[in-house]
């Protein structure tokens, strides 16, 4: 186990470019994860560590420090920085003393097929990565198949970075167990076609309530648009079906991230 004494180490400068900024986790196809459970999980998960940093004096927790002790012998470089350094790393209160830099998975429309991948959630320009983490989070506690993130161009919609540090703590350890693809609209809606995939799309203007639907098709990909947008009319028009959550009370949407968690357990109830 190494000992990094210096911020100016380029390994803390990496994490900390890492944390804060998009176009360095872009361009290296790397991330970071913090706390205890998270790096659990990634170690669990074997998720390709590149690296673990942590703070001796923080670490309370005896599965954190055996953790380092079985990553350190299995060859996976564990990196020890005192509090300060630490601390001006994190980016949450209260920090658990560990982190780790990890790679992205680089999963691609082809590598899914509909035998395996049978009930999926497909995002158009999230803007929230709290969101996709939180949905993550839902798919993993639905049993559902896992995560697209779609990009659309022409309408100028772009979505916020699954791997943002908000998105990788909402999914508590989910974005390890599930594929998550990232991917061009309408390059995805060709990819379901082909592959037979019923789409199911939320809208507000839908006439059909989701809880009149008696049977759900499988294999399913729900679509579910923007914070602020939902679907485009283009969007909705790929959709096989629009189904509508009923509001009763004074507000006009629900957070997507609930709305999503409300849809995939009616699906999941009748599939």
């Amino acid at each position: 186990m190494t000992t990094l004494l210096s911020p100016s180490n380029p390994k803390i400068k990496q994490i900390h470019h890492l944390l804060h900024q998009r176009k360095q986790r872009d361009a290296t196809r790397l991330f970071v994860v913090e706390g205890i459970r998270h790096v659990g999980e990634a170690c669990e998960a074997q998720a390709k560590v590149v690296y673990i940093c942590y703070a001796p004096e923080m670490l309370t927790s005896d599965f954190a420090k055996q953790l380092i002790q079985e990553q350190a012998e299995g060859g996976t470089p564990c990196l020890a920085v005192s509090n300060e350094i630490f601390s001006s790393l994190a980016s949450k209160e209260n920090p658990q003393g560990i982190l780790a830099v990890v790679h992205q998975p680089q999963i691609q429309l082809d590598d899914i097929s509909a035998e395996s991948f049978r009930l999926g959630v497909g995002l158009v320009a999230p803007q929230d990565p709290g969101n996709i983490g939180s949905i993550l989070r839902t798919i993993d506690a639905v049993g559902a198949s896992g995560l697209f993130v779609l990009d659309d161009p022409p309408h100028n919609q772009f979505s916020a970075d699954p791997y943002h540090p908000s998105s990788v703590r909402a999914s508590m350890g989910a974005i390890f167990w599930y594929p998550m693809i990232t991917a061009d609209f309408q390059r995805f809606v060709q990819w379901a076609r082909a592959h037979a995939y019923h789409i199911l799309g939320t809208s507000a203007h839908a006439s059909l309530d989701y809880r009149s639907v008696e049977k759900y098709e499988m294999p399913m990909i729900l679509m579910m648009g923007s914070e602020r947008e939902g679907l485009t009319a283009t969007q909705s028009a790929a959709c096989d079906q629009l189904l509508r959550i009923p509001m009763h009370g004074r507000v006009t949407s629900l957070n997507l991230a609930v709305a999503t968690g409300i849809m995939l357990y009616a699906i999941k109830h009748r599939c």
